[in-house]
């Protein structure tokens, strides 16, 4: 994908909006329960973000801050209850839910965390166990 180009994204009121410039270091989809609880569906699509390229552009006093495990500081806006950004301190990156991103072009690479889905998903990406040996994960794959 390689660009420079900067997306704007935002809650689902409007109230929290966001930047992120570049491109993510991996999308794709999670199946694990948290995400699953989270997001109320049997899948999340996601966006990881190197912190510094995203910017808070409204609403930064909007944005609450919940902790089901400590692998996940997830943000949400205080309005509209929208979730916005989950915040990985393990790996070093942030999450940005890919679908309020409505420019962002969504490529996703992996299935995360697949031991867990709910869903199978035959589309002949790769399946992880929890996640790719560069995302500090086992990198051990699943069969489709």
């Amino acid at each position: 994908m390689k660009t420079d180009k900067t997306y704007s994204g935002s809650c689902f009121c409007g109230e929290v909006r966001f930047t992120v410039t570049g491109d993510p270091v991996l999308m794709g989809y999670c199946h694990c329960e948290s995400c699953r609880l989270w997001s109320a569906a049997p899948i999340s699509a996601f966006s990881l973000w190197q912190p510094e390229v995203i910017q808070v552009t409204h609403g930064a006093e909007s944005i609450g801050t919940s902790n089901r495990t400590k692998n996940s500081d997830r943000k949400w806006c205080r309005s509209c209850g929208g979730h916005v950004f989950t915040v990985h301190p393990g790996m070093a990156l942030t999450e940005v839910c890919a679908a309020i991103i409505p420019d962002l072009p969504f490529e996703p690479g992996v299935h995360v965390h697949y031991q867990e889905s709910v869903l199978h998903i035959h589309d002949g990406l790769p399946k992880m166990k929890d996640l790719p040996s560069e995302a500090g994960g086992s990198g051990v794959s699943l069969p489709e």
